[in-house]
């Protein structure tokens, strides 16, 4: 295939999108009306799309929306079998002619696609808001990181297209370059279905590649209304599929076809060590190594050091843990309290966990929305009475009032190291406290775990924030601020161990994993 062409002269700097003010009383009637506007489509049924190819199916999924699942937020189409096998065949079909359109063209329609999604935003929110269960706030900041990440790799496309030049030897012209990859298999997150979709989508299709689209189950209509964005930004019909269904069902058709080349997938460790043990296999006619772009999740820890403004430290734990109901795998799930401020720690965070509203998220008076599914709901439950046999339970610890999946913020303190809420990933609104004896200690502890994601440090002592940073063992740590939030450029994201495979999405090194180098050495004179 061909290496990534000439690439445009110039591109203005990056700059993170803005976030749109809700006090502003012209920006709440913006998404109140998008929001109504939203909800006029609930029920619509959703084609498949198989590179331009609309399907429809026998066998339906319903999306709900989960402050209110009687609500039906959109009939979808599974996936079968043979639409799992023609999406990968037709990618394949179609990459010769994708990867050969110049990258400035490709790059073109990447900033077209930013700007449909800016044209669109509060209708994302919006959608955000009600398939997804992300309060206001939370669904503006997940549209504006696709935007984000659509204005980065535009300009991350043009450096990967003019590299940096290699030593030239005498009597020789040498180069390398960059050529896409081929049929690649996206599997995004429901809990951020549109940015995280957004992000391995088109860091795929703008480095050549083409794809095919298996969103979650919980948040298949912000996956249609992405292709239907792709579709009005001029990204060809052909170059991407979308293709809903289990994961049982069809997710290992597509990670095991001898024609995919790479999969891209975020969500938990089980299914991403089954996609990268699946994907190592090597089935007759498949000419190469597949390459897993695994992000898995986390059980990220916050240490409080006794030299701390413990003010701070309480706020950050707490938007950092119960943000979007703590399901996030940036989340803060674990706070390690130096002995020394323990007591004074819990007092202060019990009292503002206690503030917390929890509701539906289309009332923007909601601080905490409600928990995915059913299924989410009695997993976190019942990690809530394993905690409570555990520890001691400061807040929280029950389902809330509401039609909706709804759980109260929980605190539960006087948690051992070995103990399963300390341990094990929970994705919900359940904090461990763990008290540690010193610094030193406090390191042992949030280390003390199989992921490596991220974790934060509050501390005023420049040296022990330091050794944090030589010694804290994750892929994205934060000193005197909570550990999610991670900003687009800034802040590359991905993390170690059983958090996957480090590919630092939103960094400037990403687009390297849709690419592979090829070096030239010509004779010359």
């Amino acid at each position: 295939m061909p290496a990534l062409a000439t690439p445009p002269t110039q591109i203005a700097p990056f700059v993170n999108e803005a976030y749109a003010d809700f006090n502003k009383p012209e920006h709440a009637a913006s998404m109140r009306d998008a929001l109504s506007k939203v909800r006029s489509q609930f029920g619509k049924e959703y084609d498949l799309l198989i590179a331009g190819d609309r399907r429809k199916s026998d066998s339906k999924l319903q999306s709900l929306n989960p402050s209110k699942p009687s609500e039906i937020v959109g009939i979808h189409q599974k996936g079968s079998e043979q639409d799992t096998r023609d999406a990968v065949e037709r990618a394949y079909s179609y990459f010769p002619t994708w990867s050969s359109v110049p990258i400035t063209d490709r790059i073109d329609t990447l900033l077209r696609l930013a700007e449909v999604f800016r044209e669109r935003k509060y209708e994302f929110d919006a959608w955000l808001v009600l398939e997804a269960g992300k309060t206001w706030a939370e669904a503006e900041a997940d549209v504006s990181e696709a935007i984000d990440f659509c204005e980065y790799y535009a300009r991350q496309a043009v450096k990967l297209a003019n590299p940096e030049p290699i030593v030239q030897l005498s009597g020789e012209r040498d180069e390398m370059v960059y050529l896409p990859l081929g049929v690649g298999i996206i599997i995004p997150p429901w809990n951020f279905p549109l940015a995280i979709l957004v992000g391995m989508t088109t860091a795929a299709l703008v480095t050549g590649n083409t794809v095919v689209i298996k969103p979650s189950s919980d948040t298949p209509t912000i996956a249609a209304k992405f292709a239907e964005a792709l579709l009005e930004a001029g990204f060809p019909a052909q170059s991407f599929s979308l293709l809903v269904g289990s994961g049982a069902a069809i997710g290992d058709i597509l990670v095991s076809h001898p024609k995919t080349r790479f999969i891209s997938f975020t969500g938990s460790r089980d299914v991403g060590l089954h996609i990268n043990e699946l994907a190592a296999k090597t089935p007759k006619g498949q000419l190469w190594i597949k390459r897993v772009i695994a992000e898995m999740g986390g059980k990220d820890a916050i240490i409080v050091d006794r030299e701390s403004d413990l003010d701070q430290a309480v706020v950050g734990v707490l938007y950092s843990a119960f943000g979007y109901q703590g399901q996030k795998c940036s989340a803060c799930s674990r706070a390690i309290v130096d002995e020394s401020v323990y007591d004074e720690f819990l007092d202060k965070l019990k009292t503002k966990v206690e503030t917390l509203t929890i509701g539906p998220s289309d009332d923007v008076a909601n601080y905490m929305g409600p928990v995915i599914n059913a299924r989410a709901k009695e997993s976190i439950l019942k990690y809530i009475e394993t905690g409570k046999k555990e520890g001691r339970l400061i807040a929280g610890g029950t389902p809330a009032d509401g039609e909706g999946y709804f759980i109260k913020p929980t605190v539960i303190a006087d948690i051992d190291a070995k103990a399963r809420i300390f341990q094990e990933e929970i994705f919900g609104p359940v904090l461990a406290v763990t008290k540690a004896k010193n610094f030193d200690h406090a390191l042992q502890l949030a280390n003390d775990s199989e992921y490596g994601l991220t974790g934060a440090v509050f501390t005023t002592n420049p040296e022990k924030a330091e050794r944090a940073k030589r010694q804290f063992f994750v892929g994205n740590l934060y000193i005197n601020r909570k550990c999610t939030g991670a900003m687009v450029g800034a802040h590359p994201f991905g993390g170690f161990n059983m958090s996957g495979t480090d590919s630092k999405a939103g960094g400037p090194d990403y687009l390297l994993q849709f690419v592979q180098a090829k070096s030239i050495a010509e004779k010359i004179g």
